[in-house]
């Protein structure tokens, strides 16, 4: 496999680009597809068979199941972290170890129905959080230490934006290249 293949293999949406400046409709669509990405992700993965489960979306990458449960698992972090950046002044959030934590057996062995039961309920109070944001909330900040900058709400909102598509393209490609549609 060349380096272009891998390339859209593990980033099937690419990379992350935070735009110049962010409107908000930008971060409307961002908070829509927040919103939609419970309900999306349980539409592809409902109907998988354990084994469909257990297979990698890329030769290296991890299985459907360890998508599902990073993604409850990441999600969960995502609104502790804007709560952090809304309540305290400028703080350094704590990263963790993703590929460490998918590899543990809640992640690697459980039934996804927990995390999609996770992310509904989660989602759902994120986007209420999101939607009731002013200005100035928007330009609160955190500091994640392996970037050493820091980030606002606004574009860490679209962050996570990408991260569902992102995760869902990791999904609907294996099941398109597999033939599973």
């Amino acid at each position: 496999m060349n380096r272009l293949d891998n390339e859209f293999q593990q980033y099937p949406i690419g990379r992350f680009e935070k735009p110049n400046s962010i409107s908000e409709r930008a971060l409307s669509g961002w908070i829509d597809v927040i919103a939609s990405f419970p309900n999306d992700l349980s539409n592809e993965v409902l109907s998988l068979t354990d084994e469909q489960l257990d297979t990698p979306y890329r030769e290296g990458g991890w299985t459907v199941r360890q998508v599902v449960h990073h993604c409850a698992d990441s999600h969960m972090n995502a609104i502790i972290r804007i709560k952090l950046a809304l309540t305290e002044s400028k703080p350094t959030i704590k990263p963790y170890d993703e590929a460490s934590w998918a590899e543990l057996a809640d992640c690697k062995l459980f039934p996804i129905a927990s995390s999609l039961d996770i992310l509904k309920g989660l989602h759902a109070r994120w986007c209420a959080l999101l939607k009731q944001l002013d200005k100035d909330d928007l330009e609160r900040t955190f500091i994640h230490p392996e970037h050493d900058k820091a980030m606002p709400v606004k574009e860490v909102i679209g962050t996570y934006a990408w991260h569902c598509r992102h995760h869902l393209a990791h999904i609907t490609t294996l099941k398109k290249n597999r033939g599973w549609v």
